[in-house]
């Protein structure tokens, strides 16, 4: 899993365990691998000093992961390739590393790989109401036995947005930069 401290990336790996799966995550920083650890991680890697590709097949043999879970995507997408097991899935929730990348296709077809993206803003409103109940079945379950816990690394008053965008962008937080709304604050959803 690339970027495994946001606040998307701390809930998968945390999921992920809470179901019985290995995790391994890749972070920037050690400080983050740690943390990645802490929430049931197998492995944080840091992908700025050590070679993911070399630690993940290390750690599996071999064999390779069967899901990447990448927010990164561009110059990373090759390397994660190489570490997928045959059958594997690369599935691709954002691109801050940006959306190009040089691949060899013939991989996929000899190694049966499967490249998907995912996004629920443009879905119907029936297919979100399908992942909620199955939220509600699998994983709500998780949360209220504390298996999964809610990782808030700061709250903020609504007033100082700027602030908490900022220390968003310094990318040294694990967990959720939270803004709090006041509680005249009259919001229908």
């Amino acid at each position: 899993m690339q970027g495994g401290t946001s606040g998307i990336g701390v809930t998968a790996i945390q999921t992920a365990t809470a179901l019985g799966h290995r995790v391994l995550a890749t972070a920037g920083s050690e400080d983050k691998c740690r943390a990645c650890e802490k929430l049931g991680a197998e492995r944080g890697i840091n992908y700025r000093t050590e070679d993911f590709v070399e630690i993940v097949k290390s750690a599996t043999v071999g064999k390779g992961v069967e899901v990447i879970l990448d927010m990164v995507g561009g110059e990373y997408v090759p390397r994660e390739i190489h570490y997928l097991a045959d059958d594997g899935r690369l599935v691709f929730i954002a691109l801050l590393g940006g959306g190009k990348a040089t691949i060899t296709l013939g991989q996929f077809r000899l190694r049966r790989l499967t490249i998907t993206g995912s996004t629920l803003r443009p879905r119907p409103i029936a297919f979100k109401a399908a992942i909620a109940a199955q939220l509600r079945e699998y994983i709500w379950p998780l949360l209220e036995s504390r298996k999964i816990n809610p990782v808030i690394y700061r709250t903020f008053p609504l007033g100082q947005a700027a602030q908490a965008h900022g220390l968003m962008e310094t990318s040294t937080h694990v967990g959720k930069i939270m803004l709090e709304l006041p509680e005249a604050c009259d919001i229908t959803l």
